[in-house]
């Protein structure tokens, strides 16, 4: 039996289209592949950016990538704080797990920093 659950994410980009749409899809792709999900078991995705990207829009960024042409995308910008980590981009994706699964988390190119305890599999900082 499957139940909703949530994943987080994070990557850190650049502020240019092109590296929004890589970093984007990376993260997309790591969270769909260390979940063993399919888009099929995607509900929706929230995204949210700090102020200093402006380039270009995640969701839409996602879908140029050709990856979630049928799901419902959101984003938003991510409320300015004192000391932040710049230049990144934060998803929440609702998704159906089989009940009891371990949800892994994707934090990757610097965003680790935010959650240091779930970023086990990230690659090493390179933004």
């Amino acid at each position: 039996m499957k139940r909703l659950y949530a994943l987080r994410g994070a990557t850190r980009c650049l502020n240019e289209a092109e590296d929004m749409v890589l970093r984007v899809s990376a993260l997309y792709d790591a969270l769909l592949g260390q979940n063993n999900l399919e888009e099929g078991d995607l509900v929706s995705l929230i995204f949210s950016v700090t102020t200093d990207l402006d380039a270009d829009n995640p969701a839409a960024a996602l879908r140029r990538s050709g990856r979630a042409g049928e799901l419902a995308l959101f984003s938003l910008q991510e409320a300015a704080v004192l000391g932040g980590l710049e230049r990144t981009i934060r998803v929440l994706i609702h998704c159906c797990l089989e009940e009891g699964s371990v949800p892994r988390h994707v934090y990757q190119n610097g965003a680790e920093v935010l959650r240091p305890d779930r970023a086990g599999n990230s690659p090493p900082a390179s933004v």
